[in-house]
Formats: C-alpha cells, structure tokens, sequence
C-alpha cells in the first residue's frame, strides 16, 4: 500500500500545535525519534466507521483511539443533531465498557456535547452495549454512544453511535455524519464541558433494562425446571456482570454458578489469551467449573456484553461447545414454536439474519411459514428492519459470529435476554425429557443438516490492508469455476450489487446495500463467502456445506463428512 510521506508528515505536524496538549507533542516527538514505523501507523489514515463503528488500538494520532479522533467525531455528530432537530432539547446517552481510559474517554465524549448545549445521560460506571440501546429509547434521547471495543485485544478501544431507535447508525445518517466529521479541523472541537447539562444515570435504567429483559426472555420453562437447571457463567471480566446475574435471578434462576476468576471487570482480561466467546479457550475455566458443579449449560459473554458462547450437554452426557450458527438455529426455532403455540403465527412475523449467516435460518423460517429476511453484517441492519417494517412483527434474529436478539425492546444483539433465552431452553427441554442439544440434531434431521465454519486471517497493519484489498480484487478478477470440485453456479458480488447465474449467464440486481462481500454457491449446496472485518484488520472466510440427515444415530458419521468437506474447501482455496 502507498502511503505518502508528505501526507503523513503535515498530520503529524499538525498534532503539534497548540491545538493538542502538551503531552500529546511531546509523544510524537518521542515516537519521530524512536519508532517511525508506529508514527506511519498512527497518522497514515483516519479512522473509520465500520460494520460495528469506530475500532482501533489506543495512543496518539488520526489512525488511533484518543480524545482527539472521538472528540472531532463527537463534535461532527454534535453539529449533524442541530441541524436535524432544530428547535428541540436534544439528548443523548452515554456508556462504557470495561476497558483501559473507557470511562476517562466517555466523559470527553460527554464534555463535548454538553459544550454543543446537548443534555448528557452518563452513566456512572460500566454497563452493557444492550443497556445502552435500551437507554436510548427510554430516555427518548436523539442518539446513544458506546465505548467499547467488544471482544478485540486490551490496547483497543471504539466508539458506536445509536439513533433514535436504539439501532446503531445506518445510511444515510453514517455518510451524512461521516461528511461532518471530515469537514472539521481539530480546533473547532469544542471540548469545555457545561456540566449542567450532564446527569449521571445507573440504578434507575438497570432496573428497567433487567424487568424488560426478564419479560423478554422468559417462555415456557416452568420453576420446577428452572429449579433443575445448573447454569454456569462467566462475564470474561465485562460489562455482563452488572446485569446478567440479576436478570437470572429476577427470572427464577437459583442454581447459578459464576466464575469468580473472571468475575471482576478488568480491561486486562488477565485469565484469558483473546475475551471472545468464540474462542473456546475463552470458556475453559467456566467448562471446568461446569464438570465440578454438572452444570446442565455454560455461557460466557463478550466484554461489552452483546455477544455469547455457550456449551451444553450431549447425547454423551458430555458438554459441547455450540457455535454461534447452532445456537441462533435453537433459539430462533424455540421462539418460533412458542409464537406458534401460544400466540399464534399470523403471517406478518419475520425473523431476520445475515448473509454470512447459516442457510438454514431460511429452511427453518419458511418451514413454519415466517418471512425470512437476510441483510449485511451486522446487527446495525437487522434493527434497521424493524424500523423499515413497522407492520410486522419481529420474533427475533441473529448472526454466525455469536449474537442475537430477541424482540425488539433492544435493537443491538444482547447478550442478558439471550442469555435468559438459552437457560429456559434448557430448562423446558430437560422437562420434557430431551435437552438443548438433541433438539439441535431434531432440527437437522428435520430441516437438513448444515454445517458451517470460519477462517479468519489476521493482517495488519498498512501491508496487511493492502493484502486484504489485493485479496478481495483477485477474486473478483479471477473467481474460482470449482471449489472443491463442485462447479461454482452463482457469483453475489455486493460490492457491484449483482448476482450473477453462471450457468445460464443472467444476472440480479442484490437489493442491500453495497458492501465488499463475494459470496460463491456450488452445484452441491456449499457456500463459500469472503469479507474484510470491519471492526478487525482481518479477512473471514465463511463456509456452508450441507448433507441430509436421516436419523440422529447416524449424525456422527454425517457430520465427519461434512467436516471432511469443509477441509478440502480450505485446502483447496488455500486457506489452511
């Protein structure tokens, strides 16, 4: 990747007016005479909105996590509210993780609003990102932020922005706020706070936030059976541990279990090597603790507390990790029967994912007569359907990488309802004599027996973004004809927002909006999808293969072949 030295330079001379404080000139002076490779990190862009807003490592300069970057970004969204809502007591809420200078920073963020004459809702001490979007909402405010920087290493950390929905920013307010920011200098940041304007908030949302989620996530588990339910938890030193145990306990949950060693919110997360549910060595000491106490579930949950794992019990009697495919698949089919057994399905629901997601939210959907609706990455697009189809009723959705969402009281994945969510379907399985897992294999055989996996490939860096780009335009230029041996039939380009049918050679137009995504389908059912992250410096590649599922007893062998599968895949697009 070019990078132009004199460009990088007039940043970098900029950083040392009297605009930035002293300590800030003199760190970039000591970076110009000790480091010039994390000097062109730090200034050689800016940093941007991506699936899941702002994300970057802390320290100095444009590319960098600092008062600076979320100031201008805070006076640009400021400046964006005045002219949008003239005339109005414009508000806005916000909260922090767990992670190093998230509070020092969200009170920087909440200076410069107040300065702008906006009202401030802050709270007190860290809370959960579902907490924020509810907040939103119940404020009435006009936009929410968030400091966090979810699962990625301790020296990040980021910055999302919620409308007035409790959604996250879509178009075309992003570009709109985007095209503010950019249009300020640094100088115009107007960081005097006037604290008149600012109210501390805790234990009046949290108990709200806890009563919705409970009526949220309670279903059809009965006390007897949450009375036999043995839960294991684990917040991974986050934000989850401010409203996770209460929300179980307030719904009946007696029998938990938390692990103590990661109980204390600590931006360090000392006891794990990445704080991501998605990694199963993330869950090791809460699996450990659930041999102890013969849990029936182990949870844990992402730092900012909008994502979780979890592991239940087999047909062995031995605990499973589930991925985030597996479990959306279980939770959507249980609300979907509750809906259909105790409401009713009217024909006017829909559940919703994305699509790097399991295809199998689509069979199971139209199995029970429910409109499926498929969107980019992003929990930002799912909340936004709700808001574009007021006249249906959403049951709930979710997303390959561990979230979802159930209803709509919050509009981001949340990780406490769903928590609640997948407790009571192990509660209300293990009545009836099955358990979370055997439904899962229920599901397969009923709906066929899709199998997914991820590779995701870490680059950083300005040759790491150059790579990822070089990446994703060789195979726009050269897309692979077989994979694996099974001819590739249909080419999603959503970045040209054509599908293109390579054997009769006709083409669709993609109705989503344009986003750097190839997705391949084969003859034999395998999908195959590849995105830059836009929260991470990485490349994902996505896999679906599928195969019919007879009976459970011959799962393990189906499942090696699906497996064996999802191996040649990789080989063969060089990915292992």
């Amino acid at each position: 990747m070019q990078v132009v030295a004199s460009e990088i330079n007039k940043r970098v001379s900029e950083w040392q007016t009297d605009t930035f404080d002293k300590k800030t000139q003199e760190e970039i002076e000591n970076l110009k005479n000790t480091n010039s490779e994390e000097l062109t990190e730090s200034f050689y862009k800016d940093l941007e909105f991506g699936t899941g807003g702002m994300r970057g490592v802390m320290g100095i300069g444009t590319n960098r996590i600092n008062k600076y970057t979320l100031g201008k970004s805070t006076q640009g969204l400021s400046n964006y509210l005045q002219t949008q809502f003239t005339g109005e007591e414009i508000k806005a809420v916000i909260a922090y993780d767990c992670r190093h200078n998230s509070d020092t920073l969200a009170q920087i963020v909440a200076d410069v609003f107040s300065a702008n004459g906006i009202k401030v809702f802050l709270f007190s001490s860290l809370r959960p990102t579902p907490e924020l979007s509810f907040a939103v909402k119940e404020l009435d405010c006009h936009c929410g932020i968030v400091l966090t920087a979810s699962h990625n290493p301790p020296e990040y950390n980021g910055y999302k922005v919620y409308w007035q929905d409790g959604g996250q920013l879509v178009p075309p307010q992003d570009g709109e706020i985007i095209t503010e920011i950019n249009a300020l200098q640094y100088s115009d940041i107007k960081f005097q706070a006037n604290t008149s304007l600012i109210k501390k908030i805790d234990s009046e949302i949290d108990s709200v936030f806890i009563d919705q989620s409970v009526k949220n996530g309670s279903f059809a588990a009965d006390q007897e059976a949450k009375d036999n339910t043995t839960i294991v938890f684990t917040s991974l030193h986050g934000t989850s541990i401010t409203a996770v145990p209460e929300t179980l306990k307030k719904a009946g949950y007696q029998n938990v279990h938390i692990v103590k060693e990661q109980e204390v919110p600590d931006g360090n997360f000392p006891t794990v090597k990445s704080p991501n549910p998605e990694e199963p060595e993330a869950l090791a000491m809460a699996m450990q603790l659930a041999k102890e106490v013969n849990a029936d579930i182990v949870i844990g949950t992402d730092p900012d507390c909008d994502r979780l794992g979890i592991a239940v019990r087999n047909t062995k009697g031995e605990l499973q990790l589930l991925n985030g495919n597996q479990t959306m698949i279980v939770m959507t089919w249980f609300l979907l029967e509750h809906y259909k057994n105790k409401k009713g399905l009217s024909g006017n629901e829909f559940v919703a994912s994305t699509i790097v997601s399991t295809p199998m939210m689509r069979s199971l959907s139209n199995a029970y007569g429910v409109e499926y609706k498929e969107v980019l990455t992003g929990f930002k697009w799912i909340a936004k359907l709700i808001k574009d189809f007021p006249e249906q009723h959403f049951i709930g959705g979710g997303e390959e990488s561990f979230g979802f969402m159930v209803g709509d009281f919050v509009r981001d994945k949340d990780a406490v309802t769903s928590t609640l969510l997948a407790c009571e379907i192990v509660a209300f399985t293990k009545s009836k004599g099955s358990s979370f897992y055997t439904t899962l294999l229920d599901l397969y055989v009923k709906h066929g027996f899709y199998k997914e996996n991820l590779v995701s490939l870490v680059k950083k860096g300005i040759d790491g973004a150059a790579e990822i780009k070089k990446t994703m335009i060789d195979l726009r230029n050269n897309p692979p004809k077989f994979i694996n041996e099974e001819k590739v039939v249909l080419i999603e380009d959503y970045q040209t927002s054509i599908a293109t049918n390579i054997q009769d050679h006709t083409e669709k137009s993609i109705d989503v909006p344009k986003s750097n995504v190839l997705i391949f389908y084969t003859e034999e059912g395998s999908k195959i999808a590849a995105r830059p992250s836009g929260t991470e410096p990485k490349i994902k590649f996505y896999m679906s293969v599928q195969g019919a599922l007879t009976t459970i007893d011959d799962f393990e062998n189906t499942q090696q072949q699906l497996d064996d599968k999802i191996v040649a895949i990789k080989k063969d697009l060089n990915l292992t």
